[in-house]
C-alpha cells in the first residue's frame, strides 16, 4: 500500500479538511519561496488533489496535464 493510498483511506470522510490542508501547504510553500515556484507548487497541489479524490464524491479527478 503506497502512501496516497494511505492518505486517502485515512482522508475518506474528511475531503474538505484535506483540500484546506493542501490549499494551506502550498500558499506557505509560495510565501517563504516568495512566488518564485507557484507555477510548480500549483501542479503539486493538482496532483495531491487528484490523487485524494475531489470534495463532492471523494472519486479521483483527472491529474493535471503536464
Amino acid at each position: 500500500m503506497g502512501i496516497f493510498d494511505q492518505a486517502k483511506d485515512l482522508s475518506r470522510g474528511h475531503e474538505a479538511e484535506t483540500d484546506q490542508g493542501i490549499e494551506k501547504v502550498g500558499d506557505a510553500v509560495d510565501q517563504r519561496t516568495g512566488g518564485k515556484f507557484a507555477d510548480q507548487v500549483d501542479q503539486a497541489q493538482q496532483a495531491a488533489d487528484a490523487q485524494l479524490g475531489d470534495e463532492a464524491g471523494g472519486a479521483p479527478a483527472e491529474p493535471p496535464q503536464q
